[in-house]
């Protein structure tokens, strides 16, 4: 393909609020209106983080997408490593004012932190907390308060359910303690986790920002693989997971799918889940299973994992947030983790799957618009940031493995036996897969069909290197 042609294609990008970190005075702006809304709507502090694509041409519905993309996530540059954190933004602030803000986030951890039965401390440093059910934040939703998580839906025709796949393949799951019955396993937000994002209303949501025409320096490079053009009811995959480099706390890398469905305007509403490094969201390195959600291109609804009330989780084996391990190592052992998302017929509700047969829970029908019938286009691959840090070089974040794709098995990332859902609630192979890498000399990717593995492609690189620099 060559760069006119790439320059044609189009596919959504999944953005985290590091693409677009505030300078000191925008921070200060941030606050003030925060500590507006706090006297006046009583601490309704509604969080959000950034998601944004990046762009081609393949089709009407692609080209709508090209639109979309550009007015709603041409984004503010990456912030300059000048500002290590965000205490040192909050230097300018009054006493009374950082008072206030810490009270604010007392406040709002209340309300995510759910009260539990039982505390489980990882080895990773992370705090579980076995919380009842019926009390997650979920059923914090109008819709859903006063009721109980769903029983199990029908599987799609062809899925070969085993429960017995790997269920510890957590970190906090290697001491053997695990969350009773009756309670879901929840990790728990720490001050410092919210003092890390830009402000309070962004921890863990996405939210638009001011259109901008030049979107060459978003910072965000992707190597995915996707399918459009029909009805989706769900997809399935195998993902190997890493724990890629990520060069400083402004840049993440993931791996993950992507359920969309929408116009691509103002009610774009998208399902995600994989695996992802983020310093920023987690305070550490290590690969992380997570899911995200959103009904309105990322304005108001939706969130990372259980940050708010939307995804019912059933699972009492399993934490949304929480580390993965093991983890492949090059030129050795192989891990991957398979996840399924589909529409459960009866119901209309989507629910999401790990292994073969270990049920995480569900999105219920009422969140969305679109995807309470089918999904329009489904998206497989990975994402990193590059900040550049300032000094104008491309970033040293590995995305996947870190090792470009013709390296091939045990060496590079890959993404297998990829399936989607259809009208039938059948699980089928994969009809017109296409593959893009943004910067094939950082990022590459590979596709292929084998009777093996069915359709797949290695990706991934090491971010700056000679032909990257």
């Amino acid at each position: 393909m060559d760069l006119l042609e790439q320059n044609n294609w189009c596919f959504l990008h999944h953005y985290t609020r590091r693409q677009c970190h505030y300078c000191t005075q925008q921070i200060q702006t941030d606050l003030e209106e925060e500590l507006q809304e706090e006297e006046t709507r009583n601490c309704s502090n509604s969080t959000r983080v950034v998601m944004a694509s990046s762009c081609s041409k393949i089709s009407p519905i692609i080209s709508i997408f090209v639109f979309f993309l550009f007015f709603i996530f041409s984004v503010c540059p990456v912030l300059s490593l000048e500002i290590e954190n965000f205490n040192l933004a909050n230097q300018t602030f009054k006493p009374g004012d950082e008072l206030q803000k810490m009270k604010m986030i007392k406040s709002h951890l209340m309300k995510i932190n759910k009260p539990s039965l039982k505390t489980i401390q990882s080895p990773d440093g992370d705090i579980i907390d076995c919380v009842l059910s019926h009390q997650q934040p979920a059923f914090d939703h109008p819709h859903l308060k006063g009721q109980k998580p769903l029983e199990p839906p029908e599987r799609p025709k062809g899925h070969n359910s085993n429960s017995m796949e790997f269920e510890n393949f957590q970190l906090w799951r290697l001491s053997g303690e695990t969350c009773p019955e009756g309670t879901i396993p929840v990790r728990r937000t720490k001050e410092q986790d919210i003092l890390r994002a830009s402000s309070i209303r962004r921890f863990g949501r996405k939210i638009r920002r001011p259109i901008r025409r030049d979107t060459t320096n978003n910072g965000h490079e992707h190597a995915v693989g996707y399918v459009t053009g029909e009805q989706y009811y769900g997809a399935k995959a195998s993902i190997n997971v890493w724990a890629p480099k990520v060069t400083n706390q402004y840049e993440f890398s993931l791996s993950q799918m992507w359920v969309i469905s929408g116009s691509f305007g103002d009610d774009l509403n998208t399902i995600e889940a994989g695996w992802q490094v983020s310093p920023e969201l987690y305070g550490d390195n290590y690969p992380r299973f997570f899911t995200y959600w959103t009904s309105d291109a990322y304005q108001a609804t939706g969130c990372y994992n259980l940050l708010c009330s939307g995804f019912v989780q059933t699972n009492n084996k399993i934490a949304i947030g929480a580390a993965i391990s093991p983890t492949s190592s090059y030129n050795g052992g192989q891990y991957d983790i398979s996840i399924l998302i589909w529409k459960d017929p009866k119901h209309g509700h989507w629910w999401l799957e790990f292994g073969s047969g270990v049920l995480v829970g569900y999105w219920p029908s009422f969140l969305f618009t679109h995807l309470r019938g089918s999904a329009s286009m489904i998206q497989f691959g990975g994402e990193i940031v590059n900040s550049k840090g300032g000094n104008g070089f491309h970033t040293s974040t590995q995305m996947g493995s870190g090792h470009f794709a013709g390296e091939g098995f045990g060496k590079a990332s890959y993404f297998r036996n990829l399936q989607v859902v259809d009208w039938d609630n059948s699980l089928i192979p994969l009809s017109n897969l296409k593959v893009l890498a943004d910067h094939p000399n950082c990022y590459d990717i590979q596709g292929g069909i084998n009777r093996v593995w069915g359709n797949y492609f290695y990706y991934g690189g090491p971010g700056r290197n000679q032909r990257c620099p």
